[in-house]
């Protein structure tokens, strides 16, 4: 479970039961029309000019500012995961024409699981208006009706009805520096790309990957589309920096089942940098990068000699692993006792030896290089998107630790698959010892290794094939210096006890492996892109129990070592403890019936309690709670076994009847959360904005015995 997450709603609640902020909806506009600013709920707003006249065929910059108070925002023109931006009614004087009303750039505005899009503190939306050439001089009076949303953890509609007053005269022009509010905001609107600049845009099955090339090193880039349902809001956008530019890796939003043609957008370099884009999108993956900016631990700014140096130490390092260093132990006592043999033969079998550990890592990153050109992320990260991969990950690397740790002996199964080929004599089984060498390497990943594949993986095939070949010629250098000099094999430490010393101590970093594989698994079901919380805890809870059954298994098979029945049975109990957290139930949320004052009287004469739900798709509290408490098993549970009618009142748009029942209980804004008794003539229930199970629940448990 994401325990930042987790720790983001728990502050939401609190805070609303601290401030008791009202949700009401501003019905009537405030202000009259005259010039000046005019105070709302928790903001200002007010229009301003950069020049108090405008020149008949000429233009003038005007704008909404709106003044904030602290921790409150509105939004962008696309809002994120709930909300809606400011909107402009004009009525202007003859002569004079308004454009559209543009958006500074924007920031990303996190509330528990979700993300919106919008402004703090302050802002302006400017827009341009032009004068006809026949316009007479004298003064002219602006008149505009403007709509907001202003949010914080609940959300208020406002309304204003604002003026300006400006003269037409001849001769007249804007301000040579633009100042104040709204000539900061000129400043930020997001500008086209120059043509210096380039921009493209690969499209993966989860994915966008932006690489945009300024002709500098970016190192904080993000991605806000114009249009919903893009790109998942709520999820990290991981920037890989480049000498040249930046490349920016962004979620795919769940509901794009279908790549766009085109994805339009404005990229963010800066706080006071960003760009108005639009790009086609091409199908194809990149494989995740170890550099990015917000990966721990990155390793951005990585060169390709680098990558490989790294890489040829790391596979010399592979040889001190446990199930490494037995291979290399015996060739070494080998070659001791083949000393009298010509020096030329044995740097024979040293080489083919080592040709045996280069062929077993081309044919590997021939496969990788063959799946990514088929649109599969090939590359160790990329299946960490996915839940399945993580949940067979996370058993495989407990089981195996189990193992280290003694609870019974694996056996190197896959060691005596190539153990007979490995005695042979001659050059076969040189080369055949350097495949196994290869094969009995793969699970483990030696200190310095892990930059250098990342970064392999995602260059081009030639430089993927250079890293990696750096990594065997690592692996296979210490027999080859061996048997060039066979009398340093007296340096080798012999086996012993300490060699099952070290494979337990290699036990501790495989289940903190597991227990940050079991995070990541439990985040990717919390997480806006996949589900809610209480998701995420369930999920979680379903692989601990496959972690207990493959303690079992491992249990059987260090009860019973060495034979097929026990071995059977331990298959069938990590098959049946594997099958618990891949099970995927099917959704079984009740379904909601949209209000109407005809469908809650049907449901109280028929005798049925009726629990209201008024809300909004701008609404971000009311979504929290839909995700975090309405849809809980628990609330579910109980709003079926009591047969309780759901009725869901939409006020995305304003709808008067929805107004009218907010007003009989004395509400005038979402969220609002109706309990309405079995019984005809009980009164309703008004539950509180921000709700809790525990609220829920005690409601209905009161309500539905009446």
């Amino acid at each position: 479970m994401n325990i930042r997450r987790l720790t983001s709603i728990f502050l939401l609640l609190v805070s609303a039961l601290v401030f008791q902020i009202s949700a009401g909806a501003q019905i009537e506009p405030v202000g009259d029309g005259g010039p000046g600013p005019v105070k709302a709920q928790h903001l200002t707003a007010e229009l301003v000019s950069l020049a108090p006249a405008i020149a008949p065929g000429g233009t003038l910059q005007v704008g909404l500012v709106l003044t904030l108070e602290e921790h409150w925002h509105v939004y962008w023109i696309n809002a994120g995961d709930s909300g809606d931006p400011p909107k402009i009614t004009w009525t202007l004087p003859a002569g004079i024409t308004a454009g559209p009303m543009q958006f500074p750039i924007p920031t990303r505005l996190p509330l528990g699981p979700l993300m919106d899009f919008g402004y703090e503190d302050s802002v302006a939306f400017p827009v341009q208006l032009t004068a006809a050439k026949n316009l007479k001089p004298g003064p002219i009076h602006l008149d505009a009706k403007v709509n907001w949303l202003v949010c914080r953890e609940v959300c208020i509609p406002g309304k204003a009805h604002l003026g300006l007053n400006l003269t037409v005269a001849p001769g007249a022009s804007a301000a040579a520096k633009p100042v104040g509010a709204l000539g900061e905001a000129l400043g930020l609107i997001p500008k086209p790309l120059p043509p210096e600049m380039k921009l493209t845009v690969l499209g993966g099955k989860s994915d966008f990957v932006f690489t945009i090339t300024t002709g500098n090193r970016e190192l904080d880039v993000e991605f806000y589309p114009f249009d919903q349902e893009q790109i998942a809001n709520a999820a990290e956008q991981d920037v890989e920096p480049l000498p040249a530019g930046a490349r920016l890796r962004v979620k795919r939003a769940p509901e794009l089942t279908k790549l766009p043609a085109q994805i339009h957008g404005v990229i963010r370099l800066s706080e006071t940098q960003a760009y108005d884009v639009t790009a086609p999108v091409t199908p194809g993956e990149v494989a995740p990068a170890s550099g990015s900016a917000k990966n721990p631990g990155a390793t951005s700014g990585i060169t390709t000699l680098t990558a490989i140096g790294l890489a040829f130490l790391g596979g010399i390092i592979l040889n001190l692993m446990p199930c490494v260093f037995p291979v290399l132990f015996l060739k070494g006592l080998a070659l001791v006792q083949s000393s009298g043999e010509e020096r030329s033969r044995l740097r024979s079998h040293g080489l083919v030896y080592t040709l045996g550990i280069l062929v077993s890592f081309w044919i590997i990153v021939a496969v990788l290089l063959g799946l990514r050109a088929g649109g599969s992320q090939a590359g160790w990260g990329f299946q960490l998107q996915s839940p399945t991969f993580i949940a067979v990950l996370a058993a495989g690397l407990f089981f195996f630790a189990l193992s280290l740790a003694g609870q019974f002996d694996l056996g190197l199964s896959l060691t005596s698959v190539g153990g007979g080929l490995a005695q042979k004599q001659g050059y076969a089984g040189s080369f055949f010892t350097g495949v196994l060498a290869t094969v009995v390497a793969t699970p483990c990943t030696a200190p310095l290794m892990g930059a250098a594949i990342g970064f392999a993986l995602a260059q081009p095939a030639w430089t993927t094939f250079a890293v990696f070949t750096a990594l065997g010629l690592g692996l296979a250098t210490p027999y080859l210096l061996l048997s060039f000099q066979p009398a340093w094999t007296r340096i080798l430490p012999r086996p012993g006890a300490w060699m099952e010393i070290l494979k337990q101590l290699t036990a501790i970093p495989l289940f903190g492996t597991v227990i940050w594989l079991a995070w990541v698994y439990g985040s990717l079901y919390s997480s806006g892109s996949t589900g809610s919380g209480s998701l995420g805890v369930d999920h979680l809870t379903h692989l601990l129990w496959c972690f207990l059954a493959l303690a079992l298994a491992g249990w059987v098979l260090g009860r019973w070592p060495a034979r097929w029945s026990s071995a059977i049975a331990a298959v069938l109990i990590a098959v049946i403890g594997l099958a618990i957290p891949l099970y995927q139930p099917k959704d079984t949320t009740l379904t909601w019936q949209p209000y109407s004052q005809q469908a809650l009287d049907q449901a109280r004469a028929a005798g049925h309690p009726v629990f209201i739900d008024f809300t909004a798709a701008w609404c971000l509290s009311c979504q929290v709670n839909e995700r975090v408490v309405l849809k809980s098993a628990e609330v579910q549970h109980q709003f079926s076994a009591n047969k309780v009618t759901l009725l869901r009142a939409d006020w995305t748009q304003y709808d008067p009847e929805i107004t009218k029942q907010l007003a009989s209980i004395n509400r005038s804004g979402v969220p609002t959360y109706v309990i309405y008794p079995a019984s005809p003539t009980a009164s309703a229930d008004v539950l509180p904005e921000l709700l809790t199970k525990d609220i829920v629940l005690t409601a209905l448990e009161k309500d539905t015995k009446q």
